[in-house]
């Protein structure tokens, strides 16, 4: 590990969504691992934690404004840090939420909104990143997925058709970039114990609404789910390994329940799995 630490003192990580969960996790374990990290999030204000740790361990990490949305703050962010280190050699593009209702209660703003995060949020920042991993013939692109990129769940359709988009562009990124050096993986955790966000469309807030006995059902077992679920620390790990691997692989699947989650649908035909999904969450 020693040696692993002495080589990372070069490379420059930023992570996204940094103010908690995996991107907290993941940008003290960088830093703690010899990564010069950029802890980039949204509101500062939830900034005093990893601050705090920063202080006391003496790492090298720097916290950062960047709101995924928004061009004016992915390019200043980017910018900041080449200004300070002229490279980025990895970034785990991480920062997102889930919008948890039906599609017909969900209007086309909450959905382009989820996409917008999710989705758009980590092609903004890929495309300020590319010319200079280009220019550096190296570097290496997370992009935290979920299991639900590989698989549906009930009213989750929005958050789930995010991150299928999410794994299509960058499998197909992976085959433009492998000529320039640059590595792309997808991350896919299961159920994670963290306080991810979670958006109700406002429709899907109506107690007359069609849909009412099957969210409070969802809400009941997926957030009894969460609460048992898996670290982000383990997933902050799979991140390390990752992009500390010479030959990484393009897909790693992080928590017991991901791993059985995608046998399982290996395994079954579309009937027989729709049934353990139902068990699971409705049942």
């Amino acid at each position: 590990m020693i040696g692993k630490i002495e080589t990372n003192k070069k490379k420059v990580a930023l992570v996204t969504g940094s103010s908690s969960g995996i991107g907290y996790e993941t940008a003290l374990l960088l830093a703690r691992n010899g990564f010069d990290t950029y802890a980039t999030m949204r509101n500062l204000n939830k900034s005093n934690e990893i601050t705090k740790i920063t202080k006391k361990e003496e790492l090298p990490l720097r916290v950062l404004k960047l709101d995924v949305t928004d061009d004016k703050s992915v390019d200043d962010a980017i910018n900041h840090i080449l200004n300070e280190k002229k490279s980025i050699h990895v970034v785990v593009n991480n920062a997102g939420y889930g919008l948890m209702g039906s599609v017909e209660e969900s209007s086309l703003d909450e959905i382009r909104a989820q996409f917008e995060t999710n989705l758009f949020g980590s092609i903004r920042v890929m495309q300020k990143i590319l010319p200079i991993m280009r220019k550096q013939m190296n570097g290496t692109i997370v992009n935290v997925s979920s299991v639900a990129g590989r698989i549906g769940f009930p009213m989750s359709s929005s958050y789930v058709s995010s991150k299928f988009a999410l794994e299509g562009l960058s499998e197909s990124m992976a085959y433009e970039l492998e000529q320039f050096g640059i590595k792309i993986i997808l991350i896919e955790p299961g159920a994670i114990d963290t306080n991810f966000a979670f958006v109700t469309p406002k429709r899907a807030l109506d107690t007359k609404s069609s849909y009412s006995h099957l969210m409070n059902k969802i809400q009941t077992n997926l957030f009894s789910t969460l609460a048992n679920g898996t670290s982000p620390k383990v997933v902050a790990n799979a991140i390390l390994n990752a992009v500390t691997e010479e030959n990484p692989e393009r897909r790693y699947l992080v928590g017991n329940d991901a791993i059985e989650l995608i046998s399982a649908r290996k395994n079954s035909t579309d009937k027989d799995f729709e049934k353990i999904i139902v068990g699971n969450l409705l049942g």
